[in-house]
């Protein structure tokens, strides 16, 4: 049982506006213009390193602009950081749950008032985030995932065994024997809020690696913590080059668990590295992972056409599809695909690419060169490809920043790569099918692609709708009907799949939280026998 103040269940964190004229857009602005470059250090212990190990961050959008400089950790350090976590896990694990949650609560509070503008500037260049999209995420998200992984573990502690007449027993639910390495992706700042927190609130200590990509919206999130009275140690912020720093992590018999976001093929590779050596560890990690995404949109015969184009828009094209939630192939019927494509085509034609600064923008450019290549390559060879139709888009470009305009692909080959493989970019590819092959639709969205993140359905006729639910049962772990398959909201959509996109232990919700702890049951009778034969 848990003693001390509960903490009632939480609201989502409500957007703040930051239409024209408001304080909010002057202050944002403000902040956009700052030139300053940010010298991001690795803490360990509470203590900042500086090396010549540096890398720069540039905005994505604008690659000519400097936002900060990364100092890496050497291999000695990240050792160090990990000797330090390990030596103040047994102070952080008998802290009351209350004074952890209370740091969390304290860390909301912060975020959500007085670094609200820099974390949010931070994740408008650093992440090429339209503040329409930053705000949601790096403001709202990370505050919800605080709220609510510390109301959501209070859930947890106060599950308790029965107790009988003759003896009681109770439930330890203590953190795992080590610590957790928390693997953080670019996309979302509030991910590495919740990868981190959830294991200590716990009473778990973390290494914590974020991406290169995202460092200066996580660094002012990890000075929100130690604001909030974090103790050194308990989460040590550590962006070393990738490979490096998961290397030293797995060599260490202590690691515990793993925290992970980011794509599919890293992952398994995490699961084959700590399958490999599982013997070498102090107690079998634990391992988390959400993935990757092929999401599909599916548009049933008696669906609205305009409501399934807008949902197209948003769910594909949003942060330039880089979700791992976006819709990146749709399947709809020959009879509404005339009205759909259309709606596609005028209001794309619409749409804003370019500075992310600018209120009417709607997309930014996509995260690095690297996938700026891809993309282009991808583009590049659907133009020669005769089963691909371009409906819209198509074109990349590389001044000032990566960008690739929103594009729709119709593809005549059910099973061609473009509907298999995830992008990750502003890129939706649509198979049109028959209206009398529901079913055979059905069966294709479950088997084609290796995906099973998030879904959506439109559809009217409940028999369909249902029909459709229940074959696509496997298909997605996250499934939205009448609505695109994006925009999980903390509490009320926990978030996770299965199959290649991960573990499906739903960020934000106490499943989660039951990963980061080792319950240990004790009874304790109140007479114990005096003979060793039964009924004397």
């Amino acid at each position: 049982m848990i003693s001390g103040p509960h903490f009632p269940l939480p609201a989502n964190e409500p957007e703040v506006s930051f239409g024209a004229g408001t304080k909010a857009a002057a202050e944002l602005n403000k902040a956009l213009e700052n030139r300053d470059v940010v010298e991001i250090p690795t803490v360990i212990g509470g203590k900042r390193y500086f090396s010549n190990d540096v890398v720069e961050v540039r905005a994505p959008h604008d690659t000519q602009r400097l936002l900060a400089r990364i100092h890496r950790p050497t291999e000695a350090q990240i050792n160090e950081a990990i000797a330090s976590a390990n030596s103040v896990a047994k102070e952080w694990a008998g802290l009351s749950y209350a004074s952890r949650a209370t740091i969390l609560q304290r860390a909301a509070q912060i975020i959500a008032t007085r670094k609200r503008i820099s974390i949010n500037t931070a994740t408008v260049l650093g992440q090429s985030k339209t503040i329409d999209q930053a705000e949601p995420d790096s403001a709202c998200e990370l505050i919800d995932f605080l709220r609510f992984n510390a109301y959501n573990a209070q859930r947890v502690y106060a599950e308790q065994p029965l107790s009988v007449p003759t003896a009681v027993n109770r439930a330890d639910w203590r953190p795992l024997e080590g610590f957790v390495y928390a693997v953080s992706p670019f996309n979302f700042t509030a991910i590495g809020g919740n990868l981190t927190t959830a294991p200590a609130i716990m009473g778990n200590t973390v290494l914590w690696k974020p991406s290169e990509k995202s460092a200066l919206a996580n660094y002012i999130f990890f000075e929100a913590l130690e604001e909030a009275g974090l103790p050194p140690g308990v989460i040590n912020f550590v962006p070393g080059d990738a490979e490096l720093t998961t290397r030293v992590a797995m060599s260490s018999p202590d690691l515990a668990g793993i925290h992970f976001t980011g794509s599919s093929a890293v992952f398994q590779s995490l699961w084959k590295g700590v399958a490999s050596k599982v013997e070498s560890f102090r107690t079998i990690p634990r391992l988390v992972g959400e993935t990757g995404g092929k999401d599909f949109v599916l548009a049933h015969a008696s669906a609205n056409p305009s409501e399934v184009a807008i949902a197209l828009i948003r769910g594909a094209f949003e942060y330039q599809g880089q979700k791992c939630s976006a819709a990146s192939r749709a399947y709809i019927p020959r009879s509404l695909w005339a009205a759909v494509s259309a709606q596609l085509r005028d209001r794309l034609a619409e749409l804003k690419v370019g500075d992310v600064a600018r209120p009417e923008t709607f997309m930014g450019a996509v995260i690095s060169q690297a996938s700026h290549q891809k993309l282009s390559r991808v583009l590049g060879a659907a133009k020669e490809d005769s089963a691909v139709k371009i409906i819209f888009g198509g074109r990349t470009w590389s001044e000032p920043g990566f960008f690739v305009e929103p594009t729709v692909l119709e593809v005549n080959d059910p099973q061609h790569n473009l509907l298999k493989e995830e992008l990750f970019g502003p890129v939706l590819s649509v198979f049109v099918y028959e209206d009398n092959e529901w079913q055979e639709t059905l069966e294709l969205i479950d088997s084609t692609s290796p995906y099973a993140l998030t879904g959506s359905i439109f559809c009217t006729d409940r028999f369909a709708l249902h029909h459709a639910e229940s074959v696509l049962i496997n298909a997605a772990g996250n499934l939205y009907l009448n609505d695109k398959p994006t925009g999980a909201m903390i509490g009320q959509q926990p978030f996770g799949g299965g199959r290649a996109s991960g573990t499906n232990d739903k960020a934000g919700s106490y499943l989660n939280l039951l990963r980061w702890a080792s319950p240990r049951v004790v009874k304790e009778t109140y007479l114990p026998p005096h003979d060793w034969q039964f009924g004397v």
